[in-house]
């Protein structure tokens, strides 16, 4: 009997090859590594965000006056600078050692700093070396993530079964929704707290309460091994020696390719933390309530990203993918109507459909869908980068859009523009793709190479 993640056989597009119980539980392993994985990146970066929405510019920017919000989400995108850099260095390393070194420095850097924000003293305690202290530990932060989710979807489509790495790749980031999901709870009850409790230390405590997950994270991760075809690239001596080089000479187009398909998540970051602030600030919504919405968005993702995933091996990524964009730019609109009208009910119902469902079942597609555009000689460093690149976007729209609106809420049709523009970026650069859910492994990133039948 298979020991692969349970589905149901007659669900499979195309049934597996056997599999030895190794390698069934060397894949559940790596995906369980990966998931924790995701789950800690991201509970940082909802925390911060978060943070940057509601406390820091008064805890951190209260120089800045009634542009400390703006100074807020600078600290935030920041983190995107340093992004492209992990990229690069996590993505040299992971491709010419192995993923799992890399991937444990990577989770080290990310839960230390994340840890560090945490006990920083404020603006009133040290001055101007208090937002410089909190930048460095952000690009510390950005510098980690940059090769994080490139390392896991690497490494977990390497030991996926062949007609299920869409779904095995998709509790990537189902890890990463749960760490939404955690984040919010933890910063529910801290929200609550009054101002004065909330300013001094109640903020601090999701920042601590990451080494928890870091810790787990960290056992588990230490346990995995590299994938067989990893394995024969550095037995055979032929890992390239600057796999960046080999990338952006050979595989320059599906970079950029990924890039314009990784700024469908700016989409999500747009809800996320502009989206937050934008309640919260323009229309006056209450926080803590935004904060429970924003929950049961992710809790319905939960549930949706796994299903995008095997859809994805059963219809292709391009469709999937393609449609969840579309269906991004158009629920935009009726959900930030929703916002700027302080209208709940269609808060609620158009932000599940937007977020939880169809924004689920397209980011669900993204782990294999990226690192299936290039060769194992160089798939991390060229996911890593190509996330980056349109991570950029995400990181800076929340400042754009601050920019561009501020504190207005007669121009949410603004901010749904915005989030639709995204969408249609990631639209165009998925036409531009070939469709991989049906290439063997050891073929993917060769373009001569068929696809199974």
């Amino acid at each position: 009997m298979s020991t692969d993640i349970p589905i149901h056989e007659s669900l499979v597009p195309h049934r597996p090859a056997e599999r030895s119980p190794r390698e069934a539980r060397e894949a559940r392993k790596a995906v369980i590594a990966s998931y924790l994985g995701g789950a800690l990146e991201y509970y940082d970066f909802f925390i911060y965000g978060s943070a940057a929405a509601l406390i820091f510019s008064r805890v951190f920017f209260p120089a800045a006056g009634a542009h400390g919000l703006l100074a807020s989400f600078a600290s935030f995108g920041v983190a995107y600078i340093a992004r492209p850099l992990g990229a690069v260095v996590f993505g040299h390393f992971g491709d010419k050692f192995g993923r799992k070194r890399v991937m444990i420095w990577a989770l080290a850097v990310m839960g230390a700093s994340t840890f560090v924000i945490g006990c920083l003293p404020d603006y009133r305690q040290i001055g101007v070396a208090a937002p410089v202290l909190l930048v460095a530990m952000r690009l510390l932060q950005g510098l980690s993530a940059g090769g994080e989710t490139a390392g896991a979807s690497s490494l977990v489509l390497e030991h996926a079964p062949e007609s299920r790495r869409g779904f095995y790749g998709s509790w990537i980031q189902s890890g990463i929704v749960s760490g939404f999901v955690l984040a919010t709870i933890v910063f529910i009850p801290i929200s609550t707290l009054p101002d004065d409790q909330l300013l001094s230390w109640g903020w601090r405590i999701p920042f601590w309460a990451s080494a928890i997950l870091l810790a787990i994270a960290f056992l588990v991760r230490r346990t995995l091994v590299e994938s067989e075809v990893f394995a024969e690239v550095k037995d055979e001596q032929s890992a390239p020696k600057f796999p960046v080089v080999e990338l952006l000479k050979n595989h320059w187009a599906d970079v950029l390719r990924v890039g314009g398909l990784a700024v469908y998540q700016a989409t999500y970051t747009m809800v996320m933390v502009f989206g937050l602030a934008f309640a919260t600030t323009a229309a006056g919504l209450s926080r803590t309530t935004m904060l429970y919405i924003l929950l049961a968005f992710n809790l319905c993702a939960l549930i949706f990203t796994p299903i995008g995933g095997y859809l994805s091996d059963r219809f292709g990524r391009k469709p999937v993918f393609a449609a969840a964009a579309v269906g991004c730019a158009v629920t935009s609109f009726p959900y930030m109507f929703g916002i700027a009208h302080q209208n709940y009910f269609l808060i609620i119902g158009a932000g599940i459909l937007m977020n939880g469902i169809i924004y689920a079942i397209g980011n669900g597609t993204t782990p294999a869908y990226f690192s299936e555009l290039f060769t194992v000689r160089v798939r991390y460093s060229g996911t890593a980068i190509g996330i980056q690149v349109g991570m950029l976007m995400s990181g800076f729209s929340p400042l754009l859009a601050t920019a561009w609106v501020g504190t207005n809420a007669a121009q949410w049709s603004v901010v749904a523009c915005i989030i639709s523009g995204l969408a249609a970026v990631a639209v165009v650069a998925s036409l531009s793709t070939s469709e991989t859910s049906r290439t063997a492994l050891r073929d993917l990133g060769d373009r001569k190479q068929p696809a199974r039948s």
